[in-house]
């Protein structure tokens, strides 16, 4: 048996259902990555526009790299019970278990430390996880993971695409894979599917626009003309990938860390949007949803509740109009303003008298001129 198929049967024993290898070549993609970036399609996500020299070469990074394992590990949850109540929270299928990061790190350790001793030693390699200057989409298309799909998502044709990346880089010289070819044909579900328009055009995904990046990657207010158009998403969101057909059999994970928490399974708006800050650690500590931190993640809320528009959401979004955070009183100020009723504008006039921030001021006052203009309506629609 080969040293490469060796590997290959050592890494699924450790939970990657994907595995292929490719030469440490420099990326034809760097440049289109170079565009999109110019473009502004990376919104504020400055970390993608740093070390562009490095994700254009495998050998920047590991100098005397001749190949990269591109690995995959599958993160589609098994089939769940239609949400119960009428305030279900949407949250991305791949945060509903731990966080991926320590967990397929802690796995390409035990691979790397398995390769040095299969050849002798201490070997010149690096291996990431969604965490370096990597181009590892098209890493894992030259490797025969998947093709990049028209949603820019890498799409394998037995396991659709609910599954994470990661790569090592390394001075072995192993078996190349063939590079996988785009089986998305004439189909344009995902475009379609998306409600922000984040697609200018097939392949290309402005970032600025997706939800996901509006609820994750975002750090201020979400753009007001996007605020009806994120539903009820308030971490991530799986449409393009929920309407692609390469999906529609995809195997669900066995990795027991990435099964969905019992407290994530059912969550709902109104108990999240009530989470002070220690509940926040404690109900999404070592989970991805702790990224946007619990600002970013109730300021989602909030918007959530405001698309929703119903009235038994004025009392928590009243108290929230007293939390600590700028950023969730503003949100929370419109939704509010969205949902109306006397106790909304109530709970906002009195805001506004002791409220300091411009910011959040501001948005109380929109959310007054919200209000009133709606009623202004009712008022004509009577007259009429």
């Amino acid at each position: 048996m080969s040293l490469t198929a060796q590997i290959r049967g050592k890494a699924g024993e450790l939970g990657f259902n994907l595995f292929g290898v490719t030469p440490a070549d420099p990326l034809a993609g760097a440049e289109f990555y170079a565009r999109w970036v110019a473009l502004g399609f990376a919104g504020e996500m400055d970390y993608l526009k740093r070390n562009l020299g490095k994700r254009a070469d495998p050998r920047q990074l590991v100098p005397d790299a001749r190949a990269v394992i591109c690995l995959g590990m599958d993160y589609t949850p098994p089939p769940t019970a239609p949400p119960s109540g009428d305030d279900p929270a949407r949250i991305a299928s791949y945060a509903l278990g731990d966080d991926y990061h320590e967990l397929i790190k802690s796995r390409l350790r035990q691979l790397w430390g398995w390769i040095c001793n299969q050849t002798g030693g201490e070997r010149s390699g690096r291996y990431y996880v969604d965490t370096a200057p990597v181009l590892e989409r098209e890493l894992a298309q030259r490797a025969g993971l998947g093709w990049w799909g028209k949603n820019t998502c890498l799409i394998n044709r037995d396991r659709g695409s609910y599954f994470f990346l990661a790569e090592i880089i390394l001075d072995l010289e192993l078996e190349f894979d063939q590079p996988a070819t785009d089986h998305c044909g004439t189909c344009t579900r995902c475009l379609e599917a998306c409600p922000t328009d984040a697609f200018p055009k097939p392949y290309v995904l402005d970032a600025s626009r997706c939800i996901s990046y509006l609820t994750i990657e975002l750090k201020g207010p979400i753009p007001n003309p996007l605020r009806p158009l994120m539903q009820d998403w308030v971490f991530g969101c799986d449409i393009c990938q929920q309407v692609c057909p390469w999906n529609g059999g995809a195997p669900t994970t066995s990795e027991p860390a990435l099964q969905p928490r019992d407290s994530l399974r059912d969550p709902h708006l109104l108990e999240l949007m009530a989470l002070d800050p220690a509940a926040f650690r404690d109900r999404f500590r070592n989970n991805p949803v702790k990224r946007p931190k619990r600002a970013g993640f109730l300021r989602n809320v909030a918007v959530a509740l405001g698309n929703r528009k119903k009235v038994d959401a004025t009392p928590v979004l009243t108290t929230a109009l007293d939390d600590d955070e700028p950023l969730i009183r503003a949100h929370a100020a419109w939704a509010l303003g969205q949902i109306g009723g006397e106790a909304g504008r109530t709970a906002l006039n009195k805001a506004l008298t002791t409220e300091q921030e411009e910011v959040v001021r501001a948005e109380i006052e929109s959310a007054l001129l919200e209000l009133e203009a709606n009623a202004s309506e009712d008022r004509t629609g009577i007259a009429s």
